[in-house]
């Protein structure tokens, strides 16, 4: 090689090397928020505010300039710490400091996304309707999407005055005004974090709800009354949610239909400064243990204030799927209603039918020939299989050949200009309201009646009328839990039965903002101020308002108190007089569905008996998962606790026996009644089990002479012989009043 090669070659490695260096210097450290839990006993007196401490941490990390910036919340309740935009240096920097005593990425998590409070037994004349003044004094704060407050569910007409007691605000943006008024008497912005991760597409900073989510679950729990509501005539009637004479605060974390931590934690923070009595939430975020879960840790905060906290089990639908299930929160998963939307249609014969249909008209198809294909029927309305000449203008009723859905069968009914549709399915369906030409949906029996009529009548079949937009109450069975609800048992901690209860969540009816799209129907986006909506979304807030006028009723009640009332009188058995079942297969149920059964509010407002648990409860059930003193401050929020027992028997409404093949057979619970009931009260028990199960309880009679007497009572659990993965059975205490405090029994076979 040349000298002059040589230094070229030199050279030229050495630039290399120098842009290869000066590209990992020039490339800056990617931003992300974190959540950081700090020892607060840390904070030099000369901060004034927690915050002003935050601030001064963050500054030190970067450029003093930086230090507003990166901060996203400060909290005062639901923990001691805040959020901030942070490199991976900074954090690493951060972990040095004696106050630091946990921190994490922030999550992404998600929405889970009338009739009703008459399915649920509330009445006007009598119960705990007309005990609670409608929950009247009571505020229930939303942790959702927003509210739209010019819909007729959030008029303050009838409402009592704001309490006094209430420190909320009313936040309003610069382009866009928002009203408060005596119903909603709060509503403020959290969504900093979800902006940060750019999973926002808000068009502007206000509570205003652009999703529908808030707006309908606010309204489910605590919406005035509104006569004439309906979704496109379906359903149509008095429009009120659970708790009408209760207060609303709204507190806004998303947008586009994801949630970040941080502002989670932010509304929650804010909602117990302001003194909310109930907090409901219709999201979640992936399974994680309890001390890094912001739900859970934020709602142990607002239960050590007195803050019934209610939130979605998930709408994952399979078993091993609850969400939200630390046992603090009450947990809700959905159940159907006796109410279905149909459609009618009579055939020339005079024979008249009926089956579901949403269809968003009120049309009358009339003396109109019926057409049923003559070709192949596993090709019946499939895709290309009708021939416009043959079925213009005409009714074509479509068999179910298994080859296509009822929503392709419609799409070919649509592209040869069928007048109408009349589909065979055996199951009940969704999203029925998305099927282009107006179609009756009718199951396999009456199918064949159609069938008949039409091979006989040939050419001169006909249909005399078809009518649209009709609702029937009374359909059976009802409830059935439905197939989305997410199920038992809890991946994050089996021990603990969850979902808690159910309570409906499909197709129920409540406010929308008007610029929401409901449905399509062909090219338009059609709006409504009221629309139905399906998920565990919608059976929180029906709890909510429950427990809204629990609290209205019972002032004294804990949390903990009115989550026992709610489960220890739910109902287990449908309008069939059989066990609850599931939604599409009809196969019975287990309390892994359903928990301890269907909301029953009437009940709940006299339950003779509470499972009371109490803060130090709570903190000793933490000490019985183990947690060391990092995770312990992470959720505590408290440098020093004491744990007065071991093990995690807490004094739950329910009770989960977990067996392996290598563990007993036998497992031992305690349990503590306090008595809510009358003076002078006798309970005796009543077991219930499956097959291969016993239940031991001593003793078998409780006797209370005075009301919020305690009395305490041992029971055992053994599984005999080969047990099935899972049986089930319940502990049953019935006094002289005919008050009966019912806990489901789960056993765990592995």
């Amino acid at each position: 090689m040349s000298v002059c090669n040589y230094y070229i070659s030199i050279l030229s490695f050495i630039l290399v090397l120098l842009f290869g260096i000066n590209n990992v210097l020039s490339k800056p450290e990617e931003y992300k928020t974190y959540i950081v839990h700090l020892d607060h006993s840390q904070k030099p007196s000369s901060f004034l505010t927690h915050e002003t401490w935050h601030q001064t941490i963050l500054k030190s990390l970067s450029k003093p300039v930086h230090g507003k910036e990166m901060l996203l919340y400060s909290y005062n309740h639901v923990m001691n710490g805040f959020s901030a935009r942070l490199t991976p240096a900074q954090v690493s920097k951060l972990k040095k400091s004696p106050a630091h005593i946990a921190i994490h990425e922030e999550k992404i998590g998600k929405l889970f996304t009338t009739h009703s409070p008459q399915f649920m037994g509330l009445r006007h004349s009598s119960g705990l309707w007309n005990a609670s003044s409608y929950g009247e004094g009571v505020i229930i704060g939303m942790i959702d999407s927003g509210v739209w407050p010019e819909s007729e569910s959030f008029n303050e007409k009838g409402m009592p005055p704001i309490p006094t007691r209430w420190k909320g605000k009313c936040q309003n943006s610069t382009t866009n005004p928002f009203p408060c008024n005596r119903k909603l008497i709060g509503a403020q912005v959290f969504i900093k974090g979800i902006q940060a991760a750019d999973e926002s597409d808000s068009p502007d900073d206000s509570p205003r709800d652009f999703l529908g989510h808030g707006t309908h679950t606010s309204s489910t729990a605590a919406g005035n009354h509104v006569p004439g509501a309906s979704q496109f005539g379906y359903a149509n009637g008095v429009a009120r949610g659970i708790a009408p004479g209760a207060h609303v605060a709204m507190y806004k974390v998303s947008s586009g239909g994801f949630i970040a931590e941080s502002d989670v934690l932010a509304a929650m923070d804010q909602a117990i400064a302001d003194g909310v009595d109930i907090m409901s939430l219709s999201l979640g975020f992936d399974h994680v243990p309890y001390f890094q879960d912001v739900i859970a840790t934020a709602s142990l905060s607002a239960i050590e204030k007195g803050i019934f906290v209610v939130c979605a089990a998930g709408n994952d639908g399979a078993p091993n799927t609850t969400f939200n299930s630390a046992p603090w929160i009450t947990t809700v998963g959905a159940g159907t209603l006796d109410r279905s939307f149909i459609a009618t249609v009579t055939l020339g014969n005079d024979l008249t039918l009926e089956g579901q249909s949403k269809f968003p008209d009120r049309v009358l198809v009339v003396d109109t020939l019926l057409y049923y294909g003559k070709g192949d029927f596993e090709k019946s309305c499939s895709d290309g299989a009708l021939n416009v000449s043959e079925v213009f203008g005409k009714v074509v009723m479509c068999d179910n050949n298994g080859s296509s859905t009822i929503f392709e069968q419609v799409r070919e009914l649509a592209r040869v200009e069928a007048l109408a549709g009349i589909l065979i399915a055996d199951e009940n369906l969704y999203n029925i309201d998305e099927l282009e030409i107006p179609s009756l949906i009718l199951p396999s029996s009456s199918g064949a009646l159609i069938r008949k009529y039409a091979i006989e009548a040939a050419d001169d079949a006909s249909v005399k009328i078809m009518r649209f937009v009709l609702t029937s109450f009374g359909t059976k069975p009802a409830p059935q839990v439905a197939f989305f609800s997410s199920r038992g048992p809890d991946p994050v901690n089996p021990n603990i039965l969850k979902p808690d209860i159910i309570a409906p969540g499909v197709e129920v009816l409540a406010a929308i903002p008007p610029i929401v799209s409901v449905e399509q129907f062909g090219n338009y986006d059609l709006g409504s101020d009221y629309a139905f909506l399906s998920g565990t979304s919608m059976s929180a807030p029906h709890v909510a308002g429950v427990a809204a006028l629990l609290k209205a009723v019972h002032p004294e009640w804990s949390p903990a108190a009115i989550r026992s009332a709610l489960m220890t009188t739910a109902y287990t058995v449908d309008n069939n007089g059989t066990t609850l079942t599931n939604q599409f297969t009809s196969l019975s149920g287990t309390p892994l569905d359903y928990g301890a059964g269907h909301i029953n509010p009437n009940k709940a407002m006299d339950p003779g008996l509470i499972y009371d648990i109490d803060w130090q409860g709570y903190v000793d059930f933490l000490c019985g998962l183990g947690y060391n003193d990092t995770e312990m401050k992470a959720i505590l929020r408290q440098s020093k606790w004491s744990c007065s027992q071991k093990g995690t028997d807490l004094n739950y409404p329910s009770f989960v026996a977990m067996f392996s093949a290598d563990s007993p057979n036998v497992k031992n619970f305690t349990r503590v009644l306090t008595n809510v009931g009358d003076d002078q009260s006798v309970y005796q028990l009543i077991t219930e089990t499956s097959q291969g199960m016993t239940i031991k309880v001593e003793p078998t009679t409780l006797t209370f002479t005075s009301k919020y007497q305690k009395q305490k009572f041992a029971a055992s659990v053994q599984m005999n012989g080969k047990a099935p993965p899972v049986a089930y059975g319940y502990v049953k205490w019935i006094d002289q009043n005919n008050h009966i405090v019912a806990s489901p029994v789960v056993v765990l076979n592995s």
